[in-house]
């Protein structure tokens, strides 16, 4: 048997358990309240574990809660995040999954918002995508989230106004400005039909362009 020796606080909802055996324990409040710990209290070598696996959990949920409060994250960006600070993955794990459930995380919404956020800065849809990649949003949540994205002729137009230097541009520029706006993810029917707006209206060649 073992006995916990000592359970001080250390900050807001923190405690440090002693146990006799000279270990320590980092432990939460919720742990405290749900395990019924004490000073005195004796404990079998099985619930001792229980009280390190729950204590480990339990802030692994508090780190999560302090990092989805900074910013908004899909369920594999903050897993990962979880395991660099050195949570296990099984803690990662259930972690996600608690938030998931409190629909604290929500992949489907936050693939929602990096379209409106890309859209606003002028990206199109290549771009998004290579953004759900980076940020590990599930593929089958992509075309969905496509869907919400407003038209992109105006946000193009203004893009290719302001890269085209001339009224009358020679067809390397035209070729750049095309180049430019598919890094920023157009495709390539868009940034023709784009093109040809605007030869339209200067009344100038597009080149095939």
């Amino acid at each position: 048997m073992l006995t916990l020796i000592e359970l001080k606080q250390t900050g807001p909802e923190q405690f440090l358990a002693r146990f006799d055996n000279g270990e320590e324990i980092r432990t939460t409040l919720n742990v405290v309240a749900d395990l019924d710990l004490y000073s005195g209290k004796a404990f079998t070598p099985e619930a001792y574990e229980t009280v390190k696996s729950a204590s480990g959990l339990s802030k692994c949920k508090q780190r999560a809660l302090r990092i989805i409060g900074a910013r908004p994250m899909s369920s594999r960006e903050l897993f990962d995040r979880l395991k660099e600070k050195g949570e296990t993955p099984e803690n990662a794990e259930q972690t996600v999954q608690w938030l998931n459930d409190l629909r604290l995380l929500n992949d489907a919404e936050y693939a929602a918002m990096c379209v409106r956020h890309y859209a606003a800065k002028g990206y199109g849809p290549g771009k998004i995508r290579s953004e759900f990649y980076r940020r590990g949003i599930p593929k089958d949540l992509w075309d969905d989230a496509l869907l919400t994205m407003p038209e992109q002729d105006d946000q193009i137009d203004r893009l290719l106004r302001k890269k085209l230097r001339s009224p009358a541009p020679e067809r390397d520029e035209l070729r750049k400005a095309a180049d430019f706006l598919y890094r920023r993810g157009f495709h390539r029917d868009e940034i023709q039909a784009a093109i040809q707006r605007y030869c339209d209206e200067s009344e100038v060649d597009s080149y095939g362009i």
